[in-house]
């Protein structure tokens, strides 16, 4: 039979499509697997697809999936789910079969554990921040000075007649302060016994602040107890002029911006001549105390990076007779102090895994003083430089290490009618740091360091070695644990006398618990310290005759805990910190191991804000109280053996708005005119029965009173200064 051509097509085409069916049928392969987290836990609704297709499928309830795909080869088969890391593998299709997926938490969500250990974060941006830049200059009590406000959390002692940062048992020498990451060598107006002094820098320009009280950073050293970290503005949001007008003299700020740039200035005059002449205090002020300062930042965006110039300089010039027991004329001081400081810092990125930090410091303040009849002249010269990289090799990885050189040149003339001495030293530190934070998940996070120094003056290499482990207990709550090694060298005031020493060392034990939610934060943290290598002396007080050593130890510890609430009452922001605190140590001059006079047992502060909208007023308070103070008694056995009354002093302060850009601000310190007593100062010799007699040392002053006026000329017309006042 013949066959047509119809027929002999239709035989082609059914032969093909016969040899094309079982080929197609080949091709449908089918994926299939489960998706689980770490614990094995099913998860429902995860997205599971081959990159660049349509084939794909959700999870169901136990987490299992199978989709068909005409895919051939090695294909990329993702799987994604809110608050997961995405999870992607690159195969032959023929191999996803039976998988089994776990996904990884993302660690980059606001709930992952964050190491607080010792630390207090004061900023808008960060995850654990029990206070902010508003609260560093709206505190009632702080007088606008940022260590006034740190007073108010647990971990400081209360010493009001110093004004600097003592923490943990520390002194106050052990703590350093960083602006930008770089060292500020003289941190604090210069002062006399019994006036408090401030810190140097106005908050005005400053929108980060992180105070660790411990367990810090191995990137950080030469401080015994704690670091004080300030951060510039990285851009203001607008141009604008501040005007200050104040009870004790005036301010005024300008910030000018362009297209990549901008420049913040700040200047202020204080004069308490006006001001003692209405409230005279205890002191005989020849010439009251009399500052001016001013500063700058500079900032320049670059594509990958942002340039830092920050300058200050301030002037300080007063003089006066204290009350003295030994001299019924009193005791004259006069003091003059210039001070200058600069940093530059750049930081930015390399690529896209590396980010860089480099910069300096260099400090000049010079400081003429006159105690009765000696003349003493000091002059420092200092110097920082630091280098630092950041390698981020996944979320949850990532490591620091930089290198950095510290260098202090510091003279002292000293003239006593006939007398005339110099004394100096020079002093260069080396130091380098490493540091890996590893994420494990978002409930468990590490940190290790190690930071190495070498002191040319001591011809001593020290190493420190950091960690920091942190434990997410709940959806709101963690557990932190910190160690670290710590090491300082002596201040001026012995190695201006002897050189043959070494670095005093601490370390440090840390545990810490945190509940944040709702706007409310609960901190509990219990600590020790032990000291190794303290400087020691022989005399009342360090000079040329005096015999130093490192043979000093000793040991802090005690329970800090943190409260802070600003959702349960309407328009009301509270806080409530206290510390209990347990030390002794033997440094100094001290013939045996005691509780310094400058420690608390303890220390309680209050702190509240109230918002009053009829008013246009912010109205704030606190409350401070530090048990007594060691002191010791000639007229019995032992040292530092009896202790001061309790402190409180109870301030108040009102923010009222005049009109959105001007404000009227008044302040009171010590509300209640408390009658705290510092200490004692004993008579040198004893009286005809053999006691020694004794008068206390009072604060200058009971109360403080401030007025001020302040206005705001800015783009937007709403901005003013209730957040620095």
């Amino acid at each position: 039979m013949k066959t047509s051509k119809t027929q002999l097509a239709l035989v082609t085409f059914m032969t093909i499509l016969g040899s094309m069916l079982p080929f197609t049928a080949f091709c449908q392969t089918i994926i299939s697997g489960k998706v689980t987290e770490n614990n094995g836990t099913p998860i429902l609704g995860a997205n599971v697809y081959l990159e660049g297709t349509y084939d794909g499928v959700s999870t169901d309830g136990d987490g299992n999936f199978s989709f068909e795909t005409t895919e051939t080869g090695t294909q990329t088969l993702v799987v994604s789910f809110l608050s997961f890391e995405t999870f992607m593998m690159a195969a032959d299709v023929s191999q996803m079969q039976g998988l089994v997926i776990k996904l990884r938490e993302d660690v980059n969500s606001l709930d992952t554990v964050v190491i607080s250990a010792g630390t207090f974060e004061a900023s808008d941006n960060s995850k654990v921040s029990v206070l902010k830049p508003l609260d560093v200059v709206t505190t009632a009590s702080a007088l606008g000075d940022f260590v006034g406000a740190l007073q108010t959390l647990p971990g400081t002692t209360t010493v009001s007649e110093d004004g600097r940062l003592f923490v943990r048992g520390g002194d106050a020498g052990e703590t350093q302060i960083f602006i930008d990451g770089i060292r500020v060598f003289s941190p604090y107006t210069p002062s006399t016994n019994n006036i408090p002094t401030r810190g140097r820098y106005s908050p005005f320009l400053f929108d980060g602040i992180t105070f660790s009280t411990g367990g810090y950073s191995a990137e950080y050293g030469q401080a015994l107890s704690s670091v004080l970290l300030l951060n510039t503005i990285d851009e203001p949001d607008q141009e604008k002029t501040d005007i200050g007008i104040m009870s004790v003299g005036g301010a005024l700020g300008n910030t000018q911006k362009w297209n990549k740039g901008s420049l913040s200035v700040n200047a202020t005059y204080i004069n308490l001549a006006p001001y003692i002449a209405v409230f005279p205090d205890r002191n005989d002020w020849e010439k009251p105390f009399e500052a001016y300062a001013g500063e700058a930042v500079y900032r320049h965006k670059f594509e990958n990076g942002l340039f830092k110039m920050y300058a200050a300089f301030d002037a300080t010039d007063f003089e006066l007779t204290q009350e003295d027991i030994d001299l019924p004329e009193g005791l004259d001081f006069k003091l003059k102090n210039n001070n200058f400081y600069t940093n530059a810092s750049y930081s930015g990125t390399l690529g896209d895994s590396w980010k860089l930090l480099g910069g300096g410091s260099f400090t000049v303040s010079k400081t003429d003083l006159g105690i009765i009849d000696s003349k003493i002249k000091d002059m420092e010269n200092s110097a920082h430089f630091k280098l630092k990289f950041r390698k981020r090799f996944s979320n949850r990885v990532k490591l620091s290490f930089g290198a950095e050189q510290f260098i202090t040149d510091f003279n002292e003339d000293f003239n006593n009618e006939s007398v005339f001495e110099n004394y100096g030293f020079q002093n260069n530190i080396t130091a380098a740091f490493a540091e890996t934070d590893v994420i494990f998940s978002k409930k468990f996070a590490v940190k290790l360091g190690l930071r190495g120094e070498y002191s040319e003056l001591f011809d001593e290499l020290t190493a420190s070695p950091r960690i920091s482990v942190a434990y997410k207990t709940g959806k709101n709550s963690q557990l932190s644990l910190a160690y670290g090694d710590f090491f300082q060298q002596p201040n001026s005031e012995a190695l201006k006398f002897d050189n043959n020493l070494k670095a005093q060392n601490t370390q440090h034990y840390i545990l810490n618990y945190q509940y944040t939610a709702n706007n409310r934060i609960f901190r509990a943290e219990a600590y020790r310290k032990e000291y190794n290598d303290l400087l020691l002396f022989d005399t009342e007080f360090a000079n040329i005759d005096s015999n130093f050593s490192n043979d000093g130890d000793g040991y802090a510890q005690g329970i800090d805990i943190f409260w802070r609430d600003n959702e349960s009452i309407k328009n009301v922001d509270y806080w409530i910190s206290y510390s209990f605190l347990d030390t002794e140590r033997k440094y100094q001059n001290f013939p045996v191991a005691a509780t310094p006079s400058f420690a608390n047992t303890h220390n309680l502060s209050v702190v509240g804000k109230f918002w009053i909208e009829d008013w246009k007023s912010q109205i704030g308070f606190s409350h401070q109280y530090g048990s007594g103070r060691t002191y010791t008694n000639p007229n019995e056995p032992g040292f530092l053996q009896e202790k001061t009354k309790s402190y409180n002093s109870t301030s108040f302060n009102w923010a009222y708005l005049i009109s959105q850009q001007k404000i009227l601000y008044f302040s009171v310190n010590n509300a209640f005119a408390f009658k705290n007593i510092n200490g004692y100062q004993y008579a040198s010799v004893p009286d005809a029965n053999g006691n020694f007699n004794r008068r206390a040392l009072r604060p200058a002053a009971d109360q403080f009173f401030f007025i001020g006026f302040f206005w705001t000329i800015s783009d937007d017309g709403t901005d003013n200064q209730l957040d620095k006042l």
